[in-house]
């Protein structure tokens, strides 16, 4: 039976593709979720793939996702530098956490180079775009497989 990975997108990613194309290029947030389906499918994972502004829904499903899920994959966006609140949903998820950012944030605004997620993700994949969330479904297959043996 395939393990169901959660990827949770923050706020501003609906936008891929168009907005600040020479930071994020041009893949669009359903490009990158028709390639993590596909990877997916050949690491035989199922994907969960959301997206959402709002800080309490994505609360919400990481919450959900307790019981649920077999991992979460999340680019948590501008919230990863302010919400203790989503660092704390995450902490309590109880399964492994891969942190994915399409620029590396580490070569951006001061403000950007922190990451609460950091300080409970199992692994942290920034820099690489949109690729990088196959790398991160890639880590996740191994941790999930290790986990249930």
């Amino acid at each position: 039976m395939a393990r169901t990975i959660l990827v949770i997108n923050g706020p501003n990613l609906n936008l891929l593709g168009a907005r600040e194309p020479h930071i994020y290029g041009r893949a669009t947030l359903d490009d990158i979720k028709v390639a993590c389906v596909g990877r997916a499918k050949e690491r035989d994972l199922t994907i969960d793939f959301r997206q959402s502004n709002a800080e309490g829904e994505i609360i919400g499903w990481i919450q959900a996702a307790r019981g649920n899920s077999d991992g979460i994959i999340i680019n948590a966006a501008g919230y990863t530098h302010t919400s203790i609140a989503i660092m704390d949903a995450l902490s309590a998820a109880d399964q492994p956490v891969i942190e994915v950012h399409i620029s590396n944030i580490f070569k951006r605004e001061d403000f950007r180079h922190h990451s609460y997620i950091s300080a409970v993700a199992t692994g942290v994949i920034c820099g690489l775009g949109p690729h990088g969330y196959l790398l991160a479904i890639d880590a996740m297959a191994d941790l999930v497989t290790k986990a249930k043996a």
